[in-house]
């Protein structure tokens, strides 16, 4: 029996593969609850997870029955983890450690994750099954590398999740990996909606690229410059990153002084007036009578952007609304979700999970590019390509 059909059906199933996206809801919202999390299948038997999406961090990990020297209050039972250890050898190990390896045995490797909020967690890497539901109808269950957390110290404010989902770029990504064995593209994109939920994909049979605005994800041109109500600012050279594992976003000291110098200046003879008394986020403003929605009092401030130079390419402006950076308090006021970096230990300008509302923001790690395109996120998105 020749070899031949066999090997064609395995080249078009993997053509198939890399043609695919897989699609995942979202839930939550940025005010009141105050992140967003998703649900993963994990493990032999396959048992569900709810995790933090977050596109500032690779890796992937889940708070670990190994046992737990300290973790926080989880949705669902801790992960007990497989036998399969990483050993200290592997790529995916040393892209954990800039400086080499440093594991304590050979058979296992450790890892330790800091977060910017000051969270961290320290663990073991361990392979397992995870499952997933293809948009082309096919059910896999890849095993790629986690993080098994067996000492967590928590952030601030703590929320309630199994663990965390690493987004970036890096080896250790959980798209990193399904594209290392051909079964995605290395891209992800989140659509974060202004009433709460949304989705979130891997892949790129989702969206339509001729609609996005691209930018470069390189190094020497994320830089920003800050426009106000149409003009610029002369806020400029702004290093920015768009990370969904930040629930607002972030401005370094001198350039969010000059934006709330902007912004009263804008509101004076408005009928708004600093609440101090309201401490939901540093800068709050009451009406007359509580507000009910942003609908009541967007009419008060001016859109913002932040235009980015695409290496002369011209410039891609990322739009922001009023309420792209604005929430309504429980008290009825309106407040400023937009906060000091620098303040807040932040070297970096952040795009936050406020600020990507109502967009498909899109990361194609294969081009190097960053994009996104107004969305309706209410309604998940259907493949542009035939599955077969």
């Amino acid at each position: 029996m020749s070899m031949l059909p066999v090997l064609a059906q395995v080249t078009l199933l993997m053509l198939n593969r890399v043609g695919s996206s897989i699609l995942f809801p979202l839930h939550g919202n940025v005010y009141p609850i105050g992140f967003y999390s998703v649900t993963l299948n994990i493990g032999q038997p396959s048992k569900p997870y709810f995790l933090d999406p977050d596109t500032g961090s690779d890796l992937t990990w889940l708070q670990c029955d190994a046992p737990c020297v300290q973790c926080t209050e989880t949705p669902h039972p801790l992960y007990r983890p497989s036998k399969n250890l990483v050993p200290c050898k592997d790529p995916l190990c040393k892209s954990l450690h800039l400086h080499g390896c440093q594991c304590e045995t050979p058979e296992q490797c450790e890892y330790e994750v800091q977060y910017a909020d000051g969270g961290s967690s320290f663990g073991v890497l361990v392979k397992d099954a995870f499952s997933f539901n293809f948009i082309n109808g096919e059910q896999l269950k890849p095993h790629l590398a986690l993080g098994c957390g067996y000492d967590q110290s928590p952030g601030p404010f703590p929320h309630p999740f199994d663990g965390v989902l690493g987004l970036g770029k890096g080896k250790s990504s959980i798209v990193s990996q399904l594209s290392k064995q051909g079964l995605v593209q290395n891209v992800i994109g989140h659509c974060l909606s202004l009433q709460g939920g949304g989705y979130l994909f891997f892949g790129d049979d989702l969206y339509d690229s001729s609609r996005v605005l691209w930018t470069s994800m390189s190094r020497d041109h994320p830089f920003a410059e800050l426009i106000f109500g149409g003009k610029t600012t002369g806020i400029k050279n702004l290093l920015t990153v768009f990370d969904s594992g930040s629930s607002y976003t972030y401005l370094n000291s001198p350039a969010y002084q000059a934006l709330i110098s902007l912004v009263k200046k804008e509101l004076t003879g408005k009928p708004l007036r600093e609440a101090l008394d309201d401490k939901t986020l540093p800068l709050c403003w009451k009406g007359q009578r509580p507000f009910k929605s942003l609908q009541d009092v967007r009419k008060y401030f001016k859109p913002l952007a932040l235009s980015f130079t695409n290496g002369g390419k011209g410039k891609t402006q990322f739009e922001l609304p009023p309420e792209a950076y604005l929430i309504i308090s429980r008290n009825g006021n309106v407040c400023l979700g937009i906060l000091d970096g620098t303040e807040a230990g932040q070297d970096v300008n952040i795009i936050g999970d406020i600020s990507m509302q109502d967009k498909v923001v899109i990361y194609n790690n294969e081009k190097q590019l960053i994009g996104w395109m107004p969305a309706n996120c209410n309604r998940l998105p259907k493949s542009k390509t035939t599955s077969f």
